[in-house]
């Protein structure tokens, strides 16, 4: 991709027709730039643009300037332009409109002039990153070397105007080389891969205005010689080649351009020549140097002098007048070496990087017969560095190979649907598409080499060729195929043929590689499937061998794991039903023992009871004598009874630690605490009662007990002092302490097992209620719903309490009948009824 078009192009950034507009991007990026980047380049709208404002044009019909930019956009991130270099791009387009309203202050009565600081002059230094002052000495004076002197020299306002426009031409001449070249490195990627690119030369043709200039004399120019090229491939080397090959062949004459080319490029006396040489005169004018054109080119045939500036000469597609006015300015490049210097001072880098280029191509022109020397090489003018650039683009089109397409105009309007048949007759007659036509239909434009020829088609052949020169296979071809002989020609190294007629081989060919193609795949088709069920089969197996030996594995592992959670959650809940089966046997021993202590008790008081009862009562009838119950046998049932009440003491305050538990657990779990303090008062209520009720029958037995130890204290207190009783009597006395020691054993012990039952049976309740709460806060792990078993271990209390409080009614039942049985003979007056009051003191005395 090339950028030598860009050098004619480069006036229109400062020169436009009235009705044609500038270049794109600047109405795009007035109209679609964001609001960031419009503060921060401060655009402006189109019409406030004074290079804008020229052809009063700012839009298209049917064409979105701001969808435009964003298509830019989009565009050249494709070609992985970054996101700054995008910004200084826009920067730079904005610093060209900015540089046409950068204006000029006469300072002097020699036309002299600075620029005015204003608006566009601080957004122009500030766009391109350089002071005020370094664009006013860059834009309003001139440095010389005179005679190894440095002059600076002011510049008038013309001078200056012109500085400007070439310094804007110039930003915008060297942003579009520097995007080619950004593209370039992009699509170079594939050309380092491949080694082989393809370039495309977009070039519209020959142009003929009303008006013709300086541009449409270069493309003109350009056009001759890209024409030269067409007729060079298309009818020189064919038929130069048709001679070579030794084909019968008629020579068809067609229109040779190059007497035009001599008008442009001869030398001293070509247009290009002599209009260099004007450009270098100081005095010169378009009249100048349309005269001169006049006076030396008068006698060529492509050429024809007109009246005042204009002169005409006759391409290859038709005669063009051109008008010499601006010829001298837009050849001449005014941009000086100031102008560059000024750039490489700039703080942004894109200035700088145009700078630096600019000074590289004045140090390093390419030596060719037509530049000068290189000292002057920066004093190229634009003819001259277009034809060196046009050269460098025939020797590359030279050196490749190419591919013409001819575009035609329908009609001048551009408007769809009309077709203006003598404009695209004109047309085709200026691009010689007539004699292509002309010779491609008398000529052979089909070729190949005859071992290309049997190496392509050599196959259809019915019989055996291979050992055959090429020829002799390409002619056994077309004789099989009945080509006939008018069709085609048999050269030294090739085959020509006329149009259409490698089509009905190329058929042939396709049909049977096609039948070829589909008895291969068929077969490989069959083959593949064959090898692809093969390996299924072998990869099936191999899988049902890898996948078993891992299941059996795995089901290993999962079996020693199983096992071993297996001992693990036996010897667990061997050692939680052991523990459980302990704590249970504990307890069940605890009221089996209560239970049958109670029994026992309840028999053996009820039995002994009523035998000593009635063997007392029997006696006491019998002889009526006052039984004495021995001391040593008195005093060791009140150290039972001792023992017991502190037991019972005890027992009462393990009671209330228990109940102090279960209340922290209350406190903890709010879930149960209604609950659980209710049945706790309802328990603590059921206890006392149950207390209180073995209280009463401890005081009871007390109260029977009393009588008899104070007889038997004062019997002996009595035969102490040497009272004595009768002989009957003494017999007596001496069975009834046998008599009251059994019946004091069986009373004591059936308070003592009441007592240890209700022990037994409070400890075993408080620990049954505070498992139930570990198993509702989650503290114990145990199957079981702790809200039945709640349930029921009230049922079993209440049940125990009811069958309790009857066994202790039938104990104050038996003592209250020892105890009115003890009173013998119903007298209030009598001994007994003394030692009972005594004894009653004597009780009352030591227990309070």
């Amino acid at each position: 991709m090339r950028n030598w078009t860009v050098l004619l192009e480069k006036s229109r950034v400062v020169q436009c027709a009235v009705g044609e507009r500038s270049y794109h991007i600047f109405y795009q990026l007035c109209a679609g730039a964001p609001t960031t980047l419009r503060e921060k380049l401060n655009l402006k709208k189109v019409d406030e643009y004074k290079y804008l404002k020229q052809s009063c044009c700012y839009s298209i019909a049917g064409v979105d300037d701001a969808e435009m930019f964003r298509a830019v956009t989009e565009a050249m991130n494709i070609v992985h332009i970054s996101q700054e270099d995008q910004d200084n791009v826009f920067a730079m387009v904005s610093a060209v409109l900015w540089l046409g309203d950068v204006s000029f202050t006469i300072i002097d009565n020699e036309n002299h002039v600075e620029i005015t600081v204003e608006e566009a002059a601080e957004t122009v230094s500030r766009l391109l990153g350089c002071s005020i002052e370094d664009l006013n000495l860059a834009l309003s004076k001139r440095h010389m070397k005179v005679n190894n002197e440095n002059i600076v020299q002011k510049l008038t306002l013309t001078q200056a105007t012109d500085t400007r426009d070439a310094l804007a031409k110039a930003l915008y001449a060297s942003l579009f080389e520097w995007l080619v070249e950004q593209i370039n490195k992009s699509l170079s990627v594939g050309k380092r891969r491949t080694g082989r690119s393809i370039s495309i030369l977009d070039i519209y043709g020959f142009e003929s205005f009303d008006k013709n200039s300086f541009e449409q004399f270069c493309i003109n120019y350009a056009n001759e010689r890209l024409q030269q090229h067409f007729n060079r491939h298309l009818f020189k080397l064919e038929q130069e080649e048709y001679v070579e090959d030794g084909i019968d062949w008629a020579k068809v004459e067609f229109e040779d351009n190059q007497d035009c080319l001599n008008l442009f490029e001869k030398k001293p006396l070509g247009l290009l020549s002599l209009l260099d040489e004007e450009s270098t005169f100081p005095n010169a004018t378009d009249l100048t140097f349309a005269n001169k054109l006049k006076q030396h080119l008068d006698t060529n045939s492509c050429f024809r002098g007109e009246r005042g500036k204009a002169f005409t000469v006759r391409h290859y597609a038709g005669e063009v007048a051109y008008d010499t006015s601006g010829f001298l300015e837009k050849n001449r490049d005014l941009l000086h070496m100031d102008s560059i210097q000024f750039l490489a001072k700039c703080k942004l880098s894109i200035p700088q990087t145009f700078a630096s280029k600019m000074l590289a191509q004045s140090d390093n022109l390419e030596s060719v017969p037509y530049r000068p020397s290189v000292a002057d090489s920066q004093k190229l003018s634009v003819a001259m560095k277009f034809k060196g650039q046009l050269f460098q683009l025939m020797q590359r089109l030279e050196s490749t190979t190419p591919h013409f397409i001819r575009c035609i105009k329908p009609n001048n309007l551009q408007l769809p649907a009309i077709y203006g048949q003598e404009l695209v007759l004109q047309q085709l007659k200026c691009c010689g598409v007539l004699e292509v036509v002309r010779i491609s239909r008398s000529g052979y434009p089909t070729r190949m080499t005859h071992q290309k020829f049997a190496r392509r088609y050599g196959f259809l052949l019915l019989e055996d060729v291979a050992s055959q020169d090429p020829l002799s296979v390409s002619v056994a071809i077309l004789h099989q195929f009945n080509i006939l002989p008018e069709m085609y020609q048999v050269g030294y190294t090739k085959l020509f043929f006329r149009t259409g007629q490698i089509g009905n081989l190329e058929n042939t060919r396709n049909r049977t590689l096609h039948g070829v193609l589909r008895v291969q795949s068929c077969f490989r088709g069959y083959q593949a499937r064959r090898h692809a069920s093969e390996r299924s089969r072998g990869v099936l197996a191999l899988q049902s061998f890898i996948r078993a030996e891992n299941a059996r594995q795995s089901y290993s592992s999962l079996l020693r794991k199983h096992r071993a959670a297996t001992l693990v959650q036996k010897n667990l809940r061997g050692w939680r039903a052991r523990r459980y089966f302990i704590k249970i046997r504990k307890a069940s021993v605890v009221i089996q023992s209560g239970i049958r202590g109670c029994l026992v008790r309840r028999c053996a008081g009820n039995v002994d009871l009523l035998n000593v009862l009635r063997e007392f009562e029997s006696k006491k009838e019998a002889d009526g004598d006052q039984i004495l119950i021995k001391a040593s046998f008195l005093a060791e049932l009140q150290r039972r009874i001792l023992r017991a009440e502190a037991t019972v003491r005890e027992k009462d305050e393990e009671n209330e630690m228990l109940h102090q538990r279960l209340q922290q657990y209350e406190n903890r779990w709010l879930e149960y605490e209604q609950k659980m303090k209710a049945m706790e008062e309802m328990w603590q209520k059921q206890m006392r009662s149950l207390q209180s009720s073995l209280s009463v029958a401890k005081k009871s037995l007390a109260l029977d007990e009393t009588p008899r130890m104070s007889d038997s204290s004062v019997e002996q207190s009595w035969e102490s002092n040497g009272n004595h009783v009768g002989g009957g009597s003494s017999q007596q006395l001496a069975a009834a302490p046998r008599i009251t020691g059994r019946e004091m054993n069986a009373s004591m012990s059936v308070i003592g097992r009441l007592a240890e039952e209700l022990e037994q049976r409070s400890q075993v309740f408080a620990d049954d209620a505070k498992f139930l709460v570990e198993v509702k806060s989650g503290q114990a792990d145990a199957s079981l719903n702790p809200d039945v078993e709640l349930r029921r271990l009230k049922q079993n209390f209440d049940s125990w309490k009811k069958d309790f409080g009857s066994r202790i009614r039938e104990t104050k039942v038996i003592l209250n009948k020892l105890a009115s049985g003890g009173g013998g003979g119903g007298n209030e007056s009598s001994p007994n009824s003394a030692k009972r009051k005594w004894w009653g003191r004597l009780n009352t005395s030591k227990f309070s």
